[in-house]
């Protein structure tokens, strides 16, 4: 038996509310109470994605990302160092966008 769209719609947006009050009650960087938040969004979104794919044939346009990878975290921690550089594009990568756009015309 699938879930109504709209039980699964009222979970995430409580899941959502639970983490921003997670987050304002913080107590610490590694606070559970806002990494249990964290997970139960993520969870409630898969139970609302799936119930609109159960009922409808549709999903969001949205993506819940697993944060099991650390490598991904390393391309933040330049910024946070004090990186000036804060796009992700490098010289070559705007050459190549100005090529692009000159084959256009």
């Amino acid at each position: 038996m699938s879930t109504d769209p709209r039980v699964a719609l009222q979970s995430l947006v409580s899941a959502l509310e639970e983490h921003l009050a997670a987050l304002s009650n913080r107590r610490s960087d590694q606070d559970p109470a806002v990494d249990a938040a964290y997970v139960a969004i993520a969870d409630a979104f898969d139970s609302y994605e799936e119930a609109l794919y159960d009922n409808f044939d549709e999903v969001t346009p949205l993506t819940v990302f697993a944060d099991d990878d650390e490598d991904d975290d390393d391309e933040f921690d330049d910024l946070e160092e004090g990186d000036d550089d804060s796009s992700p594009l490098d010289e070559d990568d705007y050459d190549d966008l100005d090529e692009d756009s000159s084959e256009d015309r």
